[in-house]
């Protein structure tokens, strides 16, 4: 007989974690020189709270306060015939995206699908010059064309693994088949 148990392992601790979000925050100023048409914007609900430490790093390191938003995508997606429609929470973005960079914050990064659904969320608020990708974490598997552009960690995962990530750390729960 086989059974599944689910293995939690983890990857990144909590200074691993502050240590990537500084790392990220350290790109991203180093690639945006004019942060004055520059804004963050977190993804309902995983990167929200990335989105807003990343804002606080970019603001110690640049001295220059970075608006930060948020946008909810669950009428963006591409499959309500696979599952029901939840909205997460609400979309707050502050400015105009007209013009503007903005980095596009998630927690994971899987098949694309998620940040698809975000790119056409923004374009409600304006038509951005740039988005830039940042994800804490990168775990392959890639549906879609797009590709992150600032990474805290790539995790090379099975299709069914499950990723966890939060401020405590990052967590792949795996499902091993196990002998009886």
């Amino acid at each position: 007989m086989t059974s599944v148990l689910p293995q939690r392992s983890e990857i990144l601790g909590v200074n691993d974690v502050d240590r990537a979000l500084t790392r990220i925050a350290h790109e991203i100023v180093e690639r945006n020189p004019d942060l004055s048409v520059f804004v963050i914007v977190g993804m309902q609900t995983g990167g929200t709270w990335i989105a807003a430490r990343l804002c606080e790093a970019v603001t110690r390191i640049s001295s220059i306060v970075v608006p930060l938003g948020a946008v909810d995508i669950s009428m963006y997606r591409d499959d309500f015939s696979l599952r029901p429609v939840v909205l997460s929470a609400p979309t707050d973005i502050p400015v105009d995206l007209t013009e503007r960079t903005v980095v596009l914050v998630d927690d994971v990064l899987f098949t694309g699908r998620t940040v698809r659904a975000a790119l056409e969320a923004l374009n409600d608020h304006g038509r951005p010059r740039a988005v830039q990708l940042a994800v804490m974490v990168d775990r392959g598997h890639r549906e879609l064309p797009i590709r992150p552009d600032y990474v805290g960690k790539n995790i090379p995962t099975h299709f069914s693994d499950e990723i966890s990530v939060s401020a405590e750390g990052v967590f792949v729960v795996s499902r091993a088949e196990v002998s009886e």
